[in-house]
């Protein structure tokens, strides 16, 4: 039996919206701009969209620090934007920090910066919140 796909309609949407952002912008241009260009399409079509969100990092109920998120749409799911050659491995790692410390469930790592769009699917299975 195949598990099923979290948030499989949302992401398939933020996705579509990236390919739209890429078409019309091509590789090349800062990370800043592309942000701000998936918002535009993202709030065209209806969706909910906090931006630059500052999430603070517990440890043993102690502020430690704090991320800042690129995007959140519709409280579910996080976007860790890029514009560099290829995705790392420490973008993916980047990305699972963000869901721990949200408690969020998964964070789509896109990247405009390749000649396609590139994307990966991050999923936080233990889903443990250390934010305020």
């Amino acid at each position: 039996m195949t598990p099923e796909i979290i948030e499989k309609n949302l992401s398939y949407a933020i996705m579509q919206t990236a390919f739209e952002v890429h078409n019309q912008l091509g590789p090349g241009f800062l990370e800043s701009l592309y942000e701000k260009a998936l918002v535009i399409e993202l709030l065209s079509q209806g969706y909910r969209v906090e931006q630059q969100k500052e999430v603070i990092v517990r440890y043993k109920d102690q502020v430690i620090g704090k991320h800042i998120l690129d995007l959140i749409v519709n409280e579910r799911i996080i976007l860790e934007l890029k514009a560099v050659a290829t995705i790392a491995p420490i973008h993916k790692q980047q990305a699972l920090s963000y869901l721990k410390a949200t408690g969020l469930e998964l964070a789509l790592v896109i990247n405009f910066g390749s000649p396609r769009v590139q994307s990966t699917r991050v999923v936080n299975t233990k889903q443990q919140k250390t934010f305020a």
